[in-house]
């Protein structure tokens, strides 16, 4: 065994006992993280999957630290791999796409190569500059740059029209110069127009505080959570002990304070190849800062006015613990009902999520009077294999959230006896599936939930389209009071209260018309 054993690299070994010390938190157990971390510091590492397997751990420490030198260490660590992977140049095209994959792109070092919408692109490209350009290589579809160019451009038209196989590349090259043609075709197009072209966005990230390694809010020393016992558990939470808490506190951000953080969640998703609705349209005037506890931090938004759904209240955030990026929410609402769609990092996931997500229930509840949680099939597992990998139905399960559908309850029960009477039972992907496929509700308030069992807006607007399709009924509301009648509240009124500054005016709007409610709830259940 000593053989075999010593044929896996030292620097291998350490990584692995650095990462089974992350939920250890004796003083034992702090002095050994402390001694690898320093050890770590100085080893050269060649093996690129051994680099990530050590800078997820780095930046999970640096999130959930046992003290003030687990901070300092893992960041030096950190702040450093650039570095580290620009000795190992030239990458070969395996490695490259191991440190571009979804799950860990945007370490130190590296480059991520994809299509943003414009609002993104504009945001990335006036604030990384040449780092952010056309990547040609991957771009598929250049003839679509001709009809674009030629509006702004009409002698492109001569080659548009008639000619095939036109280099629109060199075409480009005539009005901006290389590094600068992304600039000057956000510059030039309407966002429509662009968004069509999907062109391939390369950014290279070299040591920028966009990358992952780095990115951090500024955090008073002071403030740093440490983390002295076990991290809370989803057994350890529960969301009514949560509720009945004192009230969580948030600050309105000034707007130079909001655009600077702002920006940071934009780099944070994009380098993780994600978009969020409200991450493209902020409402800048109105970001809050929530403090959460334990070091937790929520930066929290909706979006303006003309960039606000018809019917349901939008709004969401980004969570940072001790500073560092680790997920966000996204959360649609409509009377005192709210779909919530959590999302944790890879890096995190074992980190404090029951809790962080209780939180978040919290705070919604407390700013906007919601008291119905639902969950869409997709984040229980329907069609998203990773999150029937994980068993995120159980995850909802264990914090009290139950099936809209009777069948699968019974499944969900019978799975549960199993579970109860064999620990070594684990349920099936294939039975995951089927559990996925209805939403998950949890409702505070006694039986408020069971109103919203079977509920569906798409069948809601389908209806509401075919009883109306002969009527000049206008904006969303309009057609639906047209529909179900007079209910107490006007069309107008309800327009005025969506287009508030704040969404909130508009749901307690909603959640002050029992009757509208009713009717509403009629269209949209089977």
């Amino acid at each position: 065994m000593s053989g075999v054993h010593s044929r896996v690299p030292s620097n291998k070994i350490d990584v692995d006992a650095l990462t089974a010390l992350k939920g250890a938190f004796t003083p034992d157990a702090g002095v050994q993280m402390e001694a690898l971390l320093r050890r770590l510091l100085t080893t050269p590492i060649r093996d690129p999957q051994t680099l990530i397997h050590l800078h997820e751990t780095a930046l999970f420490l640096r999130a959930y630290p046992q003290n003030p030198a687990v901070v300092k260490l893992a960041d030096r660590l950190l702040f450093a791999f650039g570095d580290r992977l620009r000795a190992l140049a030239p990458l070969s095209w395996e490695d490259s796409q191991l440190l571009e994959a979804g799950e860990v792109s945007g370490i130190a070092g590296t480059g991520i190569s994809t299509n943003f919408s414009y609002s993104f692109a504009r945001s990335l490209a006036s604030r990384h500059g040449k780092r952010i350009q056309i990547d040609w290589t991957s771009y598929a579809h250049p003839e679509r740059l001709g009809p674009a160019l030629a509006r702004v451009a009409p002698l492109a038209n001569e080659d548009w029209t008639v000619e095939g196989h036109v280099d629109w590349h060199q075409w480009l090259a005539a009005f901006a110069p290389r590094g600068k043609q992304l600039h000057w075709l956000l510059e030039h197009l309407d966002p429509t127009t662009y968004d069509s072209l999907e062109i391939p966005i390369l950014w290279s990230l070299g040591d920028s505080s966009a990358t992952r390694s780095r990115t951090r809010l500024a955090t008073d020393k002071r403030d740093i959570f440490y983390h002295a016992g076990p991290l809370l558990k989803r057994r350890d939470v529960s969301l009514e002990a949560e509720f009945s808490k004192p009230k969580l506190k948030a600050r309105g951000l000034k707007l130079a304070e909001a655009q600077s953080i702002l920006d940071v969640i934009v780099d944070t998703s994009a380098v993780r190849y994600r978009e969020l609705w409200g991450f493209l349209f902020p409402d800048i005037a109105r970001t809050y800062q929530a403090d959460l506890g334990r070091g937790m931090r929520m930066v929290w938004f909706g979006v303006p006015p003309s960039a606000r759904l018809p019917l349901r209240a939008y709004h969401c955030g980004m969570f940072f613990k001790n500073g560092v990026p680790i997920g966000y929410v996204e959360v649609l609402s409509l009377f005192e009902r709210m779909e919530v769609g959590f999302n944790l990092y890879y890096t995190f996931r074992e980190g404090e999520s029951a809790w962080l997500y209780a939180q978040v229930l919290k705070f919604c509840r407390e700013q906007y009077g919601v008291t119905c949680f639902t969950i869409d099939p997709y984040q229980l597992g329907h069609e998203n294999e990773e999150a029937v990998d994980s068993g995120a139905i159980w995850f909802y399960r264990k914090l009290g959230f139950r099936s809209t559908s009777p069948a699968i309850t019974h499944l969900i029960e019978r799975e549960e006896r199993k579970l109860a009477t064999d620990t070594e039972y684990r349920t099936s992907p294939a039975t995951l599936r089927r559990m996925a496929a209805a939403p998950m509700l949890y409702g505070h308030t006694a039986g408020s939930s069971k109103d919203w069992d079977g509920f569906s807006l798409r069948r809601l607007l389908r209806r509401v389209a075919m009883k109306s399709a002969a009527k000049n009924t206008g904006p969303a509301w309009a057609a639906i009071l047209a529909v179900v009648g007079d209910c107490g509240v006007s069309a107008r009124q309800l327009s005025d209260s969506k287009n508030s500054p704040d969404e909130k005016t508009y749901l307690h709007l909603l959640q002050s018309s029992p009757k509208l409610r009713q009717r509403f709830l009629k269209l949209g259940v089977k």
